[in-house]
């Protein structure tokens, strides 16, 4: 460890498995850039305060620009010696421009270059994620209008329940996804303030401008109170807190997917570059893509509960225990853009077979609440209506026929309320086309859902594209 970084006090130098304990290189180096890019906001406020001269600033800047080629180019290899990516690149600086640059890190302390560091590098991920999230999105608005008028059987607990429209389906999806979309750019708002200029926990004696720096960075607002500034990781967690769910989506949609595939439902028809097969068997076509999305959604839950765990015990201001608080960050964001590349791809693909799906409710049975609602419009009680219609699907049960199969005479006999104006309403189109309430299964229903989440969409599209212009250059 060069002398002049922390180790004034010590009278030892730290014992090698120390040094190897504690670096975070593995972790932080991804974010060189990021770091530099605060470096200079930094030099470029000491400047303006006047606690560096023109000549000097200039010194600081140049270098670290070329400190930024070195590791573009593969030339700078970073030492496990100096503990992470901020000594590394101070430590280059000194040996580019000697005491010069040993003038960079006044007025900041490691607590706060830290802090801004990842909040600039979460800026850029944020809005990377947002990409794949906005293509997920859009794959699932075009899979529900191009099936809007497919007609596929609804479950509640598994049981086949009412018919739905495919386009409903995807749509249902596409509403969750976009309730993700307002969690993730809740987070960016959350990483989007700047807190260089807290220094170690009680700010700094030194003139510092931290509007100037917040400025310079992009960052649309200052920390408020230097303590609470190094002590947080809320940012950390309201990302990791849209993981956690967006997971839960994907994977119940991962898990909705493999089981209308199984040959037992069948109607669901995956492209075979997105499964694998088996070893022995060869007529197995696995959904592994899917099974892995819905095993790593419990990996994204973890990444949250992790530093959730992580934070509870950890007094006020900055400990060395958040040193881990980027692990279960970086990969749950590497987690993410794994299922991005795969998910939108497999789901354009995806092809409904609606002719199967109509062979799983030839019983009829799905039309029983069309049934009761019918008796409810001819003036019936409801729970009287339920009684009557239920007493006929036991008939039809013990009988081993249809519902749809039964003679008018039949009906009129199970049910007196029964009219002929009934038969013509129990085929599965008739019974989607009919649920026109808002939000309902019909395919116009069905559009205008498509047309409200693209409206939706095209606005997060738009601040996506705001907030992205308005990151610095690095």
């Amino acid at each position: 460890m060069p002398k002049g970084m922390w180790k004034g006090r010590f009278s030892q130098d730290t014992a090698e498995s120390v040094v190897n304990f504690s670096q975070s290189l593995d972790l932080d180096w991804r974010m060189a850039f990021a770091d530099i890019r605060g470096s200079i906001a930094h030099v470029r406020m000491l400047r303006k305060v006047e606690l560096l001269s023109e000549e000097e600033a200039k010194t600081i800047e140049d270098n670290l620009l070329v400190i930024a080629d070195e590791i573009r180019e593969g030339r700078f290899v970073p030492k496990i010696s100096l503990e992470d990516v901020h000594m590394n690149i101070e430590a280059r600086l000194t040996e580019l421009c000697g005491a010069t640059g040993a003038r960079l890190h006044m007025g900041r302390s490691r607590n706060d270059q830290v802090n801004t560091t990842v909040r600039l590098y979460l800026r850029k991920e944020i809005l990377e994620l947002w990409e794949g999230l906005r293509e997920l999105i859009s794959v699932l608005l075009e899979k529900a209008d191009e099936q809007a008028d497919r007609v596929v059987p609804g479950y509640t607990h598994l049981q086949q329940a009412q018919p739905i429209s495919m386009g409903q389906f995807w749509m249902a999806h596409a509403r969750a996804f976009l309730r993700d979309a307002d969690r993730l750019f809740a987070a960016y708002d959350a990483v989007d303030e700047c807190t260089l200029g807290s220094a170690a926990l009680a700010g700094s004696t030194l003139p510092l401008d931290r509007e100037f720096t917040a400025e310079d960075l992009g960052f649309s607002k200052v920390s408020d109170n230097s303590m609470d500034s190094v002590s947080h990781r809320d940012h950390f967690l309201d990302l990791l807190h849209f993981a956690a769910v967006f997971g839960q989506h994907a994977s119940r949609l991962s898990e909705d997917l493999i089981i209308y595939f199984t040959t037992e439902f069948g109607w669901v028809k995956l492209p075979d570059a997105y499964c694998t097969g088996s070893s022995i068997m060869p007529q197995k076509k696995n959904p592994d893509v899917l099974e892995l999305i819905r095993g790593k959604a419990g990996l994204l839950a973890g990444a949250y509960t992790q530093l959730m765990t992580l934070m509870k015990g950890v007094p006020s201001t900055y400990n060395r225990d958040l040193q881990e608080d980027k692990r279960p960050l970086f990969e749950a964001i590497e987690i993410m853009k794994g299922i991005f590349s795969v998910l939108p791809p497999l789901l354009k693909e995806i092809e409904v077979d609606e002719g199967a799906a109509k062979r799983g409710f030839s019983d009829g049975l799905i039309l029983a609440t069309d049934v009761a609602e019918y008796l409810v419009v001819k003036g019936v009680p409801f729970r009287q209506a339920h009684a009557k219609v239920g007493k006929t699907v036991a008939y039809c049960v013990e009988k081993g026929c249809a519902l749809t199969e039964l003679t008018l005479e039949e009906w009129k006999q199970l049910i007196p309320e029964a009219e002929e104006d009934l038969l013509p309403l129990l085929t599965p189109e008739t019974a989607v086309s009919r649920r026109l309430t808002l939000g309902g299964t019909a395919p116009l229903r069905v559009k205008e859902q498509i047309n409200n989440a693209a409206e939706e969409l095209d606005d997060y599209v738009q601040l996506g594209g705001e907030l992205f212009e308005n990151l610095p250059e690095f």
